[in-house]
């Protein structure tokens, strides 16, 4: 798996296009491509969601949080500087498989902090019966991209008011708010013996070493097809 810096303190649908730009040129990287970002607080939602069920719209504009709809699936996020975000791209066509051994990854890496992570069938990785990582995926006709959340240090007030999922997702999975079903990595690590994790920068260092074996960085060119790419997904508020 190749390694691609991201450039910091862009938009988070810059990101999702850099990760298309990837997808259509995954040509170039046999091997894969992996890098993550974090950014400042925005709520990203589904491809087939509405955006009135999912999203506090008032509280979005009130408090200047940037709303988009990405063009996977999945279910509504939310992400600030606490939130690590992963981005996976592979050249495989075969997006259910990519997905299950990417899922089954993360979590590993979660395991060999100490932490007793498990993955779902909802594409969710879970520590102590809480949700730490959200994943969805869309397939290219040449590949995979595969994208998800890593909660270390959110704003979990943040969350809860910004999104507001529905009441019978959440009896679902026998909680009655947002802040029931998920957790921060950070206090769950600092209860490990050894915890050698002590910012989310560590942890991004810790997964990029791990699933990356090489390194590589985009062109001026890049970086500018991937800014006409953004401008295809400016929609949401």
């Amino acid at each position: 798996m190749t390694l691609i810096p991201a450039p910091a303190d862009k938009r988070l649908i810059w990101y999702l296009a850099m990760e298309e730009y990837i997808g259509r040129n995954i040509g170039l990287y046999p091997e894969g491509v992996f890098f993550t970002w974090v950014v400042e607080p925005t709520v990203i939602f589904g491809r087939h969601q509405v955006m009135e069920n999912e999203v506090n719209i008032d509280f979005c504009r009130e408090n200047n949080i940037a709303v988009y709809r990405r063009k996977s699936g999945g279910g509504c996020v939310y992400a600030d500087k606490g939130n690590l975000m992963l981005s996976y791209i592979v050249p495989s066509p075969h997006a259910e498989q990519v997905f299950a051994e990417y899922l089954e990854c993360i979590a590993g890496h979660l395991v060999a902090l100490g932490l007793d992570a498990v993955t779902t069938i909802h594409n969710d990785i879970l520590v102590s019966s809480h949700k730490v990582s959200g994943n969805a995926c869309y397939a290219l006709k040449h590949g995979t991209i595969i994208h998800g959340t890593m909660l270390y240090n959110v704003d979990f007030t943040q969350l809860e008011k910004a999104i507001t999922p529905p009441a019978e997702k959440l009896e679902k999975h026998g909680v009655q708010s947002v802040r029931q079903r998920v957790a921060n990595l950070r206090p769950l690590l600092e209860k490990q013996v050894g915890n050698r994790i002590h910012s989310i920068a560590e942890l991004t260092v810790f997964l990029e070493s791990r699933i990356c074996q090489s390194q590589t960085t985009l062109s001026d060119s890049d970086l500018e097809a991937i800014d006409i790419i953004e401008k295809t997904y400016l929609y949401g508020l």
